[in-house]
């Protein structure tokens, strides 16, 4: 049990179990017919490396190596005859905080347009069982490279997970293809044999079409229907009586059995910093029910709220566009404003730095946790359109650091390269010519002051992503005249296209880097008429100043010589 230990220390000091956002989109709700999926990957030391899993094809005795832990022997997973292309990430992470165990590569969409995302819940950690050989990277890997369908790849984690154990924390994962949504989540069976009380605790349960869903390291899954059926709802056989064995669940008490409830150790510290952000998907996505449906009592932990639905209409079909603009969020225009107050300096910086929960006294506090947050490694929007053909309706757009100032660029699924500005370096070593660096220094440099050099990063992110808006239905239409007679220069095609527009934002990145360290410096701006302005302070916080301080500052009073 060391490795999980090593695990919730590392989450309760940083945050990290209150980490990723996931909003998943049915093709009835998008403007366009796309089955839309998104992902932040938010985790302390994060550094992505874009990465192409090629297809392959293998004999019957290949096999997985799984390496020994000091909790677990080594072990292995039996390989299938072929596998499909993967398009995803490898990621660093200080090998210290996960007890060097390998949690570094992650596959996101492959080339049926089948994508996958994922949140963790953690649940209740005397679940996890390190004798399984799965953690949810490799889980989520194997689906894609097994899968044409979202339904194929919940049944591939099933089957994984029944026969060779599940070793990972409570995890909610986004499933879809180009037709539908899921969402699976599971829990481990305690330490011990694999197949010990039936195996791990797992449940899917489909997003309708026409409605959004959403999870942010809270299992989500309430209610679960008395049989289960396959085109809704389905779960483990033990799901009910394992938590009857254990005393999370009485039937007696009158009140029906819920997945999160039981398994996903809900307190008002997880629902302030995790529900919080699916109220704000929720309430962005639909003003309209925000009164009636999403109060903020339930994220502020009043007794007797309601949680929030399961899933819900959106007031108006959400373009690719609308999806990145509701992941790029501070709670901003709510109570909960983290551009406003104290808390938020005198330039309006939304950023709260770790650790989240905190003391004054014998007080505790909490602040708020956007899904915007300064320790995004990558996040995605994908795209699954069933209206064109695989290697051109699925497409990964792609972004390094946090969400509100990255600039997300498109991958089509089919591509066989990746960009080298976003699939080299690494987190020891900052590198001019490594996007992920680059974004990076110039998100840290706009936090001096927010206010005024966000602005100049928003403009240069709206015109890139918005030229690749514009232009992706004429992309989609060569490409489709492509494929009728050489499927292969259209795969180069979509190949040149995606590593051409990264690589346009690689450059973009520096020159605006460039010119913001020459714009402001030493807490001044340089305006277009050579004056140097100083930065000055909000009149609200100088109030807050001479409030504190009345006296401090405050120059004594001369009278005026005739």
């Amino acid at each position: 049990m060391k490795r999980i230990a090593l695990l919730l220390a590392f989450f309760l000091t940083t945050g990290v179990a209150s980490a990723c956002t996931n909003l998943l989109v049915t093709k009835g709700a998008s403007e366009d017919g796309s089955v839309m999926i998104t992902y932040t990957a938010d985790s302390a030391g994060f550094y992505s490396r874009l990465e192409i899993m090629p297809a392959a094809e293998f004999d019957d005795e290949t096999y997985i190596e799984i390496p020994a832990t000091k909790d677990r022997p080594a072990g292995r997973i039996k390989q299938v005859a072929r596998t499909y292309r993967v398009l995803g990430a490898v990621w660093d992470s200080d090998p210290s905080d996960w007890g060097g165990y390998p949690l570094t590569r992650q596959g996101c969409i492959n080339e049926y347009q089948v994508a996958i995302a994922e949140t963790t819940f953690g649940g209740r950690e005397e679940l996890a069982n390190p004798q399984g050989l799965v953690n949810y990277p490799l889980l989520m890997t194997l689906a894609l490279q097994r899968s044409k369908t979202a339904r194929e790849a919940l049944d591939v984690m099933v089957s994984l997970v029944e026969e060779y154990g599940y070793n990972d924390m409570g995890e909610s994962i986004s499933v879809a293809d180009k037709d539908e949504a899921w969402v699976f989540e599971i829990i481990g069976n305690g330490p011990g044999p694999i197949d010990q009380h039936g195996g791990p605790i797992w449940v899917a349960r489909k997003v309708p079409d026409g409605e959004i869903s959403a999870h942010a390291n809270q299992a989500r899954i309430g209610e679960i229907p008395a049989v289960p059926d396959r085109d809704s709802c389905y779960y483990s056989k033990n799901i009910v009586s394992f938590a009857r064995e254990k005393g999370l669940y009485n039937p007696e008490s009158g009140k029906p059995f819920r997945f999160d409830e039981a398994y996903g150790a809900i307190d008002a510290k997880s629902k302030r910093v995790c529900e919080a952000r699916v109220w704000s998907l929720f309430r962005r996505a639909a003003p309209s029910q925000e009164v009636e449906h999403f109060s903020p009592d339930y994220h502020r932990g009043v007794e007797g709220a309601k949680p929030y639905p399961w899933s819900i209409k959106p007031d108006k079909k959400l373009s690719t566009a609308d999806v990145m603009a509701l992941m790029r969020d501070h709670y901003e225009g709510t109570e909960f404003d983290m551009t406003k107050g104290a808390d938020a300096g005198p330039y309006g910086l939304p950023r709260r730095w770790r650790p989240l929960y905190w003391k004054v006294d014998d007080t505790e506090y909490a602040w708020e946790r956007p899904i915007s947050t300064q320790q995004t490694g990558f996040s995605i929007v994908t795209q699954s359109r069933a209206h064109l053909p695989n290697p051109v309706g699925g497409v990964l757009w792609y972004g390094v650091d946090d969400t509100y100032l990255t600039c997300y660029f498109p991958l089509y699924c089919g591509i066989t390269e990746v960009p080298r500005s976003f699939s080299g370096g690494s987190i020891d070593r900052f590198a001019w010519n490594d996007g992920w660096w680059v974004f990076n220094l110039l998100s840290n440099y706009a936090n001096l002051n927010y206010a005024a050099i966000s602005p100049e990063i928003i403009a240069v992110q709206k015109e890139l992503e918005g030229r690749f808006h514009a232009m992706q239905k004429a992309v989609d239409k060569t490409a489709m005249e492509l494929l009728k007679t050489d499927a292969e220069l259209a795969q180069r095609y979509l190949t040149d296209y995606s590593v051409m527009q990264a690589e346009r934002v690689a450059s973009r990145w520096q020159e605006l880097a460039t010119q913001v360290f020459t714009k402001f410096n030493d807490g001044y701006h340089r305006s277009p008429d050579g004056k140097l302005p100083g930065f000055g302070y909000s009149e609200d916080w100088l109030r807050k100043v001479v409030e504190e301080r009345p006296e401090q500052f405050k120059l004594p009073t001369e009278e005026k010589k005739e």
